[in-house]
């Protein structure tokens, strides 16, 4: 409930402050006086615009503050409106957005009458209201819904639609297959052939000059008989022992040298099919260094890099598939609790309008009607609610009524079957234009209203301000000050006596009329 409100500056209220009770309060006071300023300063509170020709004459700004108090969460919200520029609001102390303001103000507050923050004027609000009523399940609705939502973000991570996975797993293939075709198993591969290559190209250039390089060790005269003869000349003599062992050892390496100088020469063998093996082979492997690397690891690298993602690309239309059937079967459910929902609101609407009609009787508007309006597509979100307030009127939604009494009369009548919503109601003008039994079926709906919620009513009806259980009077008075006269508005909160006065000055005009003080008693007995 709203327990403190803080009000300086605005309009001729200069400051005061209240604190609030639970249950029903009611804002009397001559026409004038300021209970409407009142009402303004909390609806300000709760993102109301903000006009600067509402800021006190002679003042820079106006301040409200409030203090918001349901269960065990309390709120401070703040609304300060200059006389230049924009207005600044609160949460808590810290600096807030006027629609934050409005959105806290919202789930607090229900305004009625010719302020806008009315909820019920919302559609989501009427819909809710319709379900509520209704006792419409939505939570299949909701799952199959949160299901689709779910499904369509697992497809969306995959990546690309269907026609470019394909074109990706296509190329894949063709170069994973191109570079598998080769089976390349040696990094080294590509400089190996490089030296077959030059064997095989130059082989009678190579044998020639192999057996030349044999000669020149091994015929009459060269190298070997030129070691032998130094050995044989040396042996014996001990000044060149040491020298003669190293003469052996140097002879040994040039026969095993010949040796395979014969072997390497023999194996330079002209075999064009073979060099051609070889220079094919060297092209395929630049060819796909070309696209793949500049070196065989790079290209072996590539290809088990793209075999990865092709294998996950594949993996990934199993995974479509799966969550494309899924996803059928998804929004066939969400299609069943969509109809299931549109039935119940269908049924359950003209019930509501029937039982909102009825309590408008009570209220002084007997031949006005309240018709509930559902339509659109499964699950039939667009609900509206018709009121014609005169027979031969056509039915309009609440949010084009035009007169504020017949609105917040609507309004009573909607909260009567519908208790579920903010827990401060702020009723305006909606005693406008009734009196007698109607005024006692208003003040009793009321009152009941106010077993459940905090219900701020400005009246001008006794009948509803003798059930109150906090009664605030508001007067206005001129003052002096400097040399000059300006209005002000006062506001009391009365008991005893001084509110047997007020309601005799709301029954007859005048507080000291002895039958309007008897009747006050009365209507105050109950």
């Amino acid at each position: 409930m709203l327990t403190e409100l803080h009000i300086e500056d605005l309009g001729i209220i200069d400051r005061l402050d209240l604190v609030f009770g639970e249950g029903l309060v009611v804002l009397t006071g001559e026409t004038g006086a300021g209970k409407t300023m009142l009402i303004e300063a909390i609806s300000l509170l709760v993102g109301g615009r903000a006009d600067a020709a509402r800021v006190r004459a002679g003042a820079t700004e106006a301040r409200i503050e409030g203090r918001f108090v349901v269960g065990d969460v309390e709120h401070i919200m703040t609304r300060v409106v200059p006389l230049d520029g924009r207005s600044r609001a609160y949460v808590d102390g810290r600096l807030a957005t006027v629609g934050q303001l409005a959105d806290l103000g919202a789930t607090l507050v229900d305004l009625h009458g010719q302020h806008t923050h009315q909820s019920l004027l919302s559609m989501a609000v009427q819909r809710a209201s319709l379900d509520q009523f209704a006792g419409t399940d939505l939570e299949p609705l909701r799952l199959a819904r949160g299901r689709i939502t779910e499904i369509d973000a697992s497809l969306a991570a995959l990546g690309g639609d269907a026609k470019s996975r394909a074109r990706e797993i296509d190329l894949l293939r063709f170069q994973v297959d191109e570079i598998a075709s080769l089976g390349i198993t040696d990094p080294d591969e590509d400089r190996r052939l490089e030296a077959d290559e030059d064997v095989l190209a130059d082989a009678t250039a190579h044998r020639e000059a192999g057996e030349t390089a044999i000669d020149a060790l091994n015929a009459d005269g060269a190298a070997a008989d030129a070691l032998g003869a130094a050995i044989a000349g040396l042996t014996n003599r001990a000044p060149f022992a040491h020298l003669v062992g190293r003469l052996r050892d140097v002879a040994a390496e040039v026969a095993d040298i010949a040796s395979e100088l014969r072997a390497v020469a023999e194996s330079c063998e002209d075999d064009p099919e073979r060099l051609a093996a070889v220079r094919a082979r060297r092209r395929d492997l630049r060819e796909l260094q070309r696209k793949y690397g500049d070196s065989l690891t790079e290209v072996m690298s590539y290809h088990d890099e793209s075999a990865q993602r092709l294998a996950e690309l594949e993996s990934f239309e199993v995974r479509v598939a799966e969550l494309e059937t899924k996803r059928t079967a998804a929004l066939k459910a969400e299609r069943k609790a969509a109809a299931t929902v549109a039935a119940s609101r269908r049924g359950a609407a003209a019930t509501l309008g029937e039982s909102i009609t009825a309590h408008l009787a009570e209220l002084a508007m007997e031949r006005a009607v309240v018709r509930i309006e559902v339509s659109g597509d499964d699950p039939a979100d667009e609900v509206v609610f018709l009121l014609a307030a005169n027979p031969g009127s056509p039915a309009a939604p609440l949010a084009k009524v035009a007169s504020g009494g017949e609105l917040a009369r609507t309004m009573l009548a909607i909260r009567m079957v519908l208790t579920d919503g903010p827990p401060i109601l702020i009723f305006d003008e909606v005693d406008a234009g009734i009196g007698g039994a109607a005024a006692n079926a208003v003040a009793r709906c009321l009152a009941r209203l106010a077993e459940s919620h905090q219900v701020f009513v400005v009246t001008h009806l006794a009948q509803v301000a003798a059930l109150a259980r906090q009664h605030i009077v508001v007067r206005k008075e001129i003052v002096s000050s400097g040399g000059a006269d300006y209005t002000r508005a006062t506001v009391e909160s009365v008991a005893g006596n001084p509110r047997i006065d007020e309601i005799a000055r709301m029954l007859s005009g005048r507080p000291d009329s002895a039958a309007a003080r008897r009747h006050a008693r009365e209507l105050l007995a109950g």
